[in-house]
Order: C-alpha cells, then sequence, then structure tokens
C-alpha cells in the first residue's frame, strides 16, 4: 500500500474546523488532547500510579478505554494482564482491540470503535511489529482523529512509546559512547513530529544510542524516559512527568556535530548539546504569561513538545 503523507492541520485548527469534525468533538478545560509516554516497565501490581493516571486522563471510571497489542509476540498473554489491571483500578468500560494484523486493521468497525474511545493504550513489544501491522491503514486514521478532534487519551509504554513520534528509533546497539549510523530508525504514528524517544532509558544506558540518533537528525528533540515513569504532553499547553523516574531531554539545535565527515561507526564528535534532566512530581507549562524562571533552552524545548503536529488522514 502506499504511504500517504502527513497533512499539517495547524490551519485547521485555528480556523476551528475541527469541532465540527465528528459529533463527539468537545473541548472543555478538563479534557484536553493527551499523550501519556511510559519509559517501560511501569507498576502494574502495588500502587499502579501510571495506570491510574492513565484512566483518570481517560476521563474516569466510565471512560472507553481500548487497548492495542499489536506490538507484543504474546498478545493474549499481555491483554490477559492488562485486563485485570484496569479492571481492579475500576475501569468499567475497557476492551482489548483485535488487532495483530493489517487485515484486521482494516476492519471498519474497528477504526469505530477507536473513534468512540476516550482512552487507547497500546502495549510494549516490538515497535517494528506494531507499525507493520497500523501504518498507512483506517486505523491509523481512526487514532489520529480520536486524538486530534475527539482529545482521546493516548498512551503507550515501551515499543508504545516509540512509536508516538514521527521520526522512529527501531533497532538499534547499547553502545557505551556516540557513534554515526549504529541506530536504525523508521516512520512511527507521528503524534510527536518533532521529537524522537528512547525508552527504558537510565536502566539501559541509552543516552549514547539517544545522541548517535540526533547526530543525524539535529532538528529533533530527544525524549528519554526511565522506566515505570510516564512524560504526559498536552498539546499546546504543558508537559509534567511521574512515575518513580526521570524524563532527559537532549537538545541539538545550537550544537555542532562532525557526524557528516566521520566513517560508519565512528565515534561523533558533539558540541554543544544541552540537556535537560526532568525528574518524576514536575509539571512544565508552555504558557508563556506564566511566571517562570527557566533556562530559554528548556523552553524552547517545552515549546517543540507540545505544538501541534500534522493530522494523518
Amino acid at each position: 500500500m502506499k504511504r500517504r503523507e502527513f497533512l499539517t492541520a495547524a490551519a485547521a485548527l485555528s480556523a476551528g474546523t475541527w469541532a465540527q469534525a465528528t459529533e463527539r468533538a468537545r473541548v472543555t478545560p478538563e479534557k484536553w488532547s493527551r499523550l501519556v509516554i511510559v519509559g517501560g516497565a511501569e507498576d502494574r501490581v502495588q500502587d499502579r500510579v501510571i495506570l491510574r493516571k492513565f484512566i483518570e486522563y481517560a476521563g474516569g471510571p466510565l471512560a472507553r478505554i481500548r487497548l492495542i497489542t499489536a506490538a507484543s509476540g504474546v498478545p493474549e498473554v499481555v491483554a490477559q494482564s492488562y485486563s485485570a489491571v484496569f479492571s481492579d483500578l475500576g475501569a468499567q468500560n475497557f476492551a482489548v482491540l483485535p488487532l495483530n494484523s493489517r487485515e484486521e486493521a482494516m476492519n471498519p468497525q474497528l477504526s469505530a470503535d477507536i473513534m468512540q474511545a476516550d482512552g487507547i493504550f497500546m502495549s510494549g513489544g516490538d515497535q517494528s511489529r506494531l507499525m507493520q501491522t497500523v501504518f498507512d491503514t483506517p486505523v491509523m486514521e481512526a487514532m489520529h482523529k480520536a486524538f486530534h478532534f475527539n482529545h482521546c487519551c493516548i498512551g503507550g509504554t515501551s515499543a508504545g512509546a516509540a512509536v508516538m513520534s514521527r521520526h522512529m528509533i527501531a533497532q538499534g546497539a547499547a553502545v557505551l559512547r556516540p557513534r554515526k549510523d549504529i541506530v536504525e530508525t523508521d516512520i512511527g504514528l507521528g503524534f510527536l513530529p518533532a521529537a524522537v524517544v528512547d525508552q527504558h532509558f537510565s536502566e539501559r544506558r541509552r543516552l549514547p544510542r539517544l545522541l548517535s540518533t540526533l547526530a543525524g537528525r539535529p532538528d529533533l528533540l530527544g525524549v528519554g524516559i526511565d522506566e515505570d515513569t510516564a512524560l504526559v504532553v498536552e498539546r499546546a499547553r504543558a508537559i509534567e512527568v511521574f512515575g518513580k523516574g526521570t524524563v532527559t531531554l537532549v537538545d541539538m539545535g545550537q550544537a555542532q556535530t562532525n557526524a557528516g565527515d566521520v566513517a560508519e561507526e565512528a565515534q561523533i564528535e558533539m558540541l554543544g548539546v544541552q540537556l535537560h534532566t526532568l525528574p518524576a512530581g514536575h509539571r512544565y507549562s508552555a504558557v508563556r504569561n506564566v511566571p517562570q524562571n527557566w533556562p530559554a533552552g528548556l523552553r524552547r524545548a517545552i515549546e517543540q513538545l507540545v505544538k501541534p503536529g500534522p493530522v494523518y488522514l
């Protein structure tokens, strides 16, 4: 199937046309388009802070929450685990979407279910497997419509976090220092158009891998998310971090690198890289009239994360 381009929707947003796109479209102070991006290994046994927060952002116990297990090699096992957790946390309208092949991704009923969802959560596994299943299908289109038009909360853990960005890390070795062309990338879902996400970040010591990725795409903001930690992105408003770890932002916007001059897999010189570590329990607003004594680089990074992306149609 031919890959269609992502279409910029900023003009449509400013013109107010999104509100008419679906009869369920609504904007209230409590319901914003949010991404809940989890670094993997979220607690499903004890306090379960991240999944509780996801239910809250989806709309509470009555929210229509749907699970996508297409990234997993054992989808039935993953589905059973999350079904038990969400039930235990009081989610009364939870269901696992039958989405494990491209054929299933063409099912109109599946797209209709996604369009009616208040929260969609993507499990871990292999991000390439997930994208092979949903890319350029009605399901992917429905997910974008649900997020942009209906303010559905989109969450994902591990592989489900990696696919959030347009430029996606598909795989890459755990190197000790940045090297050229050691990371394989592909196209993700595109909810974060100007960033690239890496997960299990501190636990698997992936800063060199993220730096290696950014050496080839310095226009992107690097986002590293620790395990049992979530980065919440409220479109056009703010970001926040909750869970147990830290979110690391890596900004190459004003850096210099010799990546274009060295051989494949050679070590890379990287000068002027900006790095921010955001611990759990902190919220960062992108609203400029809020008094904040933050470095200009951090403000620029936040604005890069929250800016509205293109809509896949």
